[in-house]
């Protein structure tokens, strides 16, 4: 039973050198963790992280940002987007 728990470790454990993509960011801590409980029930391991890193190079930026592995990501942005009642890329498309 441990030699299955050990590995099971291994095999998630993160690799230091893969890439991270952003897939949603938020002013408000609480929105960004509702996204990060929906990412982590769709089972796609993901880091939230405080933007506020940022202030001083970009004042005016901070809040939360939610990372994923860049093979996760479309499958994240949709999970994220279906949440939201709609689907990835809506905000940016405008209908006339």
């Amino acid at each position: 039973m441990a030699e299955e728990t050990k590995a099971i470790t291994e095999e998630r454990r993160p690799d230091p050198n893969e890439k991270l993509v952003k897939v949603f960011d938020s002013e408000q801590e609480s929105e960004a963790l509702v996204v990060k409980g929906l990412l982590d029930s769709a089972g796609i391991e993901n880091d939230l992280q405080s933007g506020s890193f940022l202030q001083d190079a970009f004042p005016g930026l901070g809040g939360m940002i939610i990372l994923v592995r860049e093979e996760d990501a479309e499958r994240a942005r949709q999970v994220i987007a279906e949440s939201q009642g709609g689907t990835a890329g809506d905000d940016d498309e405008t209908q006339g």
